[in-house]
């Protein structure tokens, strides 16, 4: 498994699997037993929703609308559920691109942009990733999340995100000799001369796979004599530097860097459990286990530990369940 520093090779190590011996009309019916007459048994719900893949929980949907006449288990559930418990199990209930599709509308939607929200999601995906979300958004709103994308933003953060969605990255591509070139260019764009070229520095990013941009943040230590982190904290500001160094970090470890965004989301006082609901969500199914294995690195705490002293009630055992203690 990666740590810091090293691009090491890691195997992604999800934390909900799915079930085996799968009955989706007996899962049908064990929600529609949890949810009739006075009163709800959460506790069903968690036990069969948390514990099942997403396509498995697709495949309860369809069982469930064909098995009770009903024509949706996602709105059943919302009139049985509320607060942040219902709001987990809504977005279990969605395929994973869609979920992420109606995240990015929202962070855009009405007044003002949350630009932490469309940096976590556009700025560390690969870029088949991108493309299934970018289709589901066009699908779900009928515009473009690209159109979208250049309604709500501006300037080199815009574009960074634009060609994020554009799919310019050529993940096969891989040449050193290019790498030290690029290092070379981009401390010509920022350390190397008054004030700072953005556009190079977004140029180059935005296109280079995982491989080339980790071989070019290595040629840029040897030409600066600092990482291209300090560089870019050096040189600029806001939430473009946010989304150019969540290319840095997902680079280096993207684990570790879903787990920094996760302890951001418990720090201080309250919790930001939108954030908290996103972020185990999306990665349950990929490389939670992972994300935990960062965390407990670099907290000295589990993960699991964190989310039960951040939470309460259902929202908690949902939350738990889909984190798994070991």
């Amino acid at each position: 498994m990666s740590l810091s520093g090293d691009m090491q090779e890691y195997v992604e190590v999800p934390t909900v699997r799915p079930a085996a011996n799968f009955d989706p009309v007996a899962d049908a019916h064990a929600l529609r037993k949890a949810m009739k007459g006075w009163g709800t048994d959460e506790q069903a719900i968690i036990d069969v929703l948390c514990h099942r893949s997403n396509h498995q929980r697709q495949a309860i949907t369809e069982a469930y609308k064909k098995e009770f006449g009903r024509q949706d288990l996602i709105a059943d559930l919302k009139s049985e559920l509320g607060g942040n418990f219902e709001n987990v199990i809504v977005a279990l209930m969605m395929p994973t691109v869609e979920y992420c599709a109606k995240q990015l509308n929202k962070a855009m939607k009405g007044l003002g942009t949350d630009e932490e929200l469309l940096v976590e999601i556009l700025c560390s995906r690969p870029a088949d990733e991108l493309k299934e979300i970018a289709t589901a958004y066009e699908i779900m709103y009928g515009h473009s999340l690209e159109d979208d994308i250049k309604g709500d933003t501006s300037g080199p953060f815009q574009r960074l995100l634009v060609m994020a969605v554009s799919n310019v990255k050529d993940e096969r591509y891989f040449d050193v000799g290019k790498a030290r070139q690029l290092a070379e260019q981009l401390y010509a764009a920022g350390e190397a001369k008054l004030g700072t070229d953005e556009d190079a520095f977004v140029e180059i990013l935005a296109h280079a796979g995982q491989r080339q941009a980790y071989a070019i943040f290595e040629e840029y230590k040897k030409v600066s004599g600092i990482t291209i982190e300090q560089a870019m904290k050096k040189e600029m500001s806001g939430e473009l530097l946010s989304g150019l160094l969540a290319i840095v970090k997902t680079t280096h470890n993207r684990p570790r860097y879903f787990a920094e965004r996760m302890q951001a989301a418990m720090k201080g006082l309250g919790t930001d459990d939108a954030a908290l609901i996103r972020l185990i969500v999306s990665r349950c199914e990929i490389d939670l286990a992972n994300i935990k294995y960062e965390y407990e690195h670099d907290n000295g705490k589990t993960l699991y530990s964190a989310v039960k002293s951040e939470t309460s009630g259902d929202y908690r055992k949902a939350l738990l369940a889909l984190i798994g203690e070991a």
